[in-house]
């Protein structure tokens, strides 16, 4: 890693160049760079570029308890993936019928997602491949581990995710989550997080939009377009 470290960024691009130079030094078999909606996006497009990587949205949606944001009790994503963690179905006493009305919800969701992003365009091939999970910053950390959970399923040979920014607490927890570390027999026994990566991983914290100068919102425009922007020739309609 290079030994200069930023002390905030002056937008989502600069942040990309500077996390695509420090994974530059990581070895990766055949690399993709997966941007989670949407500030992650504008962060992956310039890790790609670093890497000479392929880029693509990975589209996850949490599974959220009703009336409790941040307390997901499982995901989905493309392809028919479900993680349920039965643990917090348990806890929260949600019924199967609940559950079942939750993933359609967010499975509608999803699937207008897919063709607003990718315009026809096919989901990239992620088995045996080093995936790069990229966001604009982690607060709870609670979207990125649906989406590793999430991305496991796809059987990679390695996950890594990475971020410009992420309280010291929460980057912590995230390396050493024994759930992350490998996935069961079950899931995908090849998928692996082998490392975590953060170019700043301040406290206190203040949230991510602390670290950097300008923390505009991204539009579903600006994801469409930097995703056809890397689309390899003759696959954008």
């Amino acid at each position: 890693m290079p030994s200069a470290r930023p002390q905030r960024f002056r937008n989502r691009r600069h942040a990309g160049a500077l996390l695509g130079a420090a994974l530059r030094e990581l070895e990766a078999v055949n690399p993709l760079v997966l941007g989670l909606l949407r500030g992650g996006v504008p962060v992956a497009s310039e890790v790609a570029r670093a890497l000479n990587a392929q880029l693509d949205v990975w589209l996850v949606r949490k599974l959220g308890v009703p009336g409790q944001a941040e307390l997901a009790f499982g995901a989905i994503a493309e392809g028919g993936v479900q993680v349920i963690n039965q643990q917090v179905v348990a806890q929260q006493r949600l019924r199967d019928g609940r559950i079942r009305k939750i993933s359609r919800q967010q499975q509608r969701e999803l699937s207008r997602r897919a063709r607003l992003f990718r315009r026809g365009r096919k989901p990239a091939a992620i088995e045996g491949r080093t995936v790069f999970l990229i966001d604009d910053g982690l607060a709870t950390g609670a979207s990125m581990r649906a989406a590793i959970q999430a991305l496991a399923h796809r059987r990679p040979h390695e996950i890594v995710p990475a971020v410009p920014v992420a309280p010291s607490h929460t980057f912590a927890a995230l390396r050493a989550e024994p759930a992350l570390q490998a996935a069961s027999a079950e899931t995908s026994p090849f998928a692996l997080v082998s490392q975590a990566v953060a170019l700043l991983s301040p406290s206190p914290f203040w949230g991510v939009g602390a670290w950097y100068d300008d923390f505009r919102q991204v539009s579903d425009a600006e994801v469409a377009r930097l995703l056809a922007a890397h689309a390899p020739s003759g696959e954008d309609p």
